[in-house]
């Protein structure tokens, strides 16, 4: 189905016009966002400047902390511990004069990985260092450049003395990167709307599904004993790697069933099984009575988080009575973040047509959409408001690793497609006074 554009070309000129007059300005913002060492439980500073941001403007704004036994009760509630960020969410308003258009939530996140070695990152992680067309910085692509450019997509109306006509909501989350209990805590609170826009680092094209996402830890126990009578104990890290090639092997079945996923069937291998994190033992001369990984995988759309974490267990449990040690000391299978389903955006929807429209007058190409392996915000929306989540925004490089870097052409171009969108989706009025 075609929809026929509403945007007045002259309008959309002047709203190009006025993205471009405001870029520098975001830019400038994008930076501030960078400099703020947001890890996961470390937001809260981050969240204050960006709560300062939008009342700035005028919105109504508020934050709040995330109602933990709400998340816990919910189907799309990731697993709670202890490294759980208690920083708000923090949300702005804006409602218009006579409501006329259709509602939207704009939405990001703020938290950022670990920036791992120093001595890897050509700049300091948190300094926002410009070279060229790139802007470096550990969350610059993910994603405090697309963070920005939905305030600044605003700001681009509110320059030509214009605002949406119908209710806009700015939601500024944490937890993304560890359960996406952020996102949820939003939805939890009641808000809702006719579409939603999360301008994630997205090469400039629109996810249609993505993965879901578990994590999970595995412990083994062992026997300590002197290096010398190695042959009398069991090798806790030495177990662990044994494990490993079990989730290996499970990992081979998930990836076999792709041809049963439409949007996955092409992707050589679309469910990646992490081993992120390893340790264990406590002395060199000691035979390790111990053994941790924390571990991170992907599942299709439209299995259960349950289901894919039963297979898991069972996995390690079927393979550990097969094993001379680990059947008298089973390994022990922990869930301790994303329990996360996938989900997909169904084709057709006016919202996607509105995009479409305003990306090829941005950037003077179709609009492309493509399968994401990762764990995205728009599920929460896709999968519990029932509403199109478009995952959309600019071309980053080395996301998650070192010298992170976004485009700022791409993200001007991202911007100005956002502005686009947001005038013809939600209708424009003129601003009071």
């Amino acid at each position: 189905m075609v929809f026929p554009s509403t945007l007045d070309p002259a309008l959309a000129a002047e709203i190009e016009a006025s993205v471009a007059e405001g870029f520098a300005d975001q830019v400038a913002h994008t930076q501030a966002l960078i400099r703020f060492a947001s890890l996961r439980g470390a937001e809260h500073a981050c969240q204050d400047y960006v709560f300062g941001a939008f009342r700035a403007r005028g919105y109504a704004t508020e934050r709040f902390a995330m109602d933990r036994a709400a998340i816990a009760a919910h189907p799309g509630g990731s697993k709670i511990d202890d490294r759980h960020s208690d920083a708000p969410i923090v949300v702005c308003h804006h409602r218009p004069q006579t409501e006329t258009g259709r509602s939207l939530i704009l939405q990001a996140h703020v938290d950022v990985v670990p920036e791992g070695p120093l001595d890897l990152w050509t700049h300091p992680p948190f300094d926002p260092v410009i070279e060229g067309d790139w802007l470096y910085g550990r969350g610059g692509g993910d994603m405090k450049a697309g963070h920005a450019a939905n305030l600044f997509a605003l700001d681009a109306l509110a320059r030509l003395g214009l605002q949406p006509a119908a209710a806009v909501t700015i939601q500024s989350v944490v937890e993304e990167e560890s359960t996406g209990n952020g996102a949820l805590a939003t939805h939890l609170r009641g808000y809702r709307a006719d579409a939603v826009l999360i301008p994630e680092p997205e090469d400039e094209k629109l996810v249609r599904a993505n993965t879901g996402v578990l994590w999970f830890t595995v412990e083994v126990r062992g026997v300590p004993v002197h290096v010398r009578e190695m042959g009398a104990g069991a090798n806790a890290i030495d177990a662990t790697y044994r494990v490993i090639g079990a989730l290996r092997e499970l990992e081979a079945r998930w990836n076999a069933e792709k041809s049963a996923h439409r949007h996955f069937a092409a992707e050589d291998h679309p469910i990646n099984l992490n081993i992120g994190k390893i340790e264990g033992g406590d002395w060199a001369s000691s035979v390790p009575a111990w053994c941790r990984i924390d571990c991170r995988v992907a599942l299709y759309p439209g299995v259960p988080a349950a289901k894919a974490a039963a297979e898991i267990e069972a996995a390690v449990a079927n393979f550990a009575r097969t094993d001379p040690f680990l059947g008298n000391s089973p390994p022990r299978v922990a869930f301790n973040g994303f329990f996360a389903e996938g989900y997909v955006l169904e084709e057709g929807s006016e919202a996607e047509a509105v995009l479409g429209r305003a990306h090829e007058r941005a950037m003077g190409t179709k609009l492309q959409s493509f399968m994401s392996p990762s764990y995205l915000d728009t599920r929460v929306h896709a999968l519990y408001d029932r509403v199109p989540a478009l995952c959309y925004g600019p071309i980053a490089q080395n996301v998650h690793g070192f010298d992170e870097r976004v485009s700022l052409a791409s993200v001007k171009r991202c911007t100005t497609a956002m502005a686009l969108f947001v005038a013809e989706w939600c209708g424009t009025e003129r601003r009071p006074g």
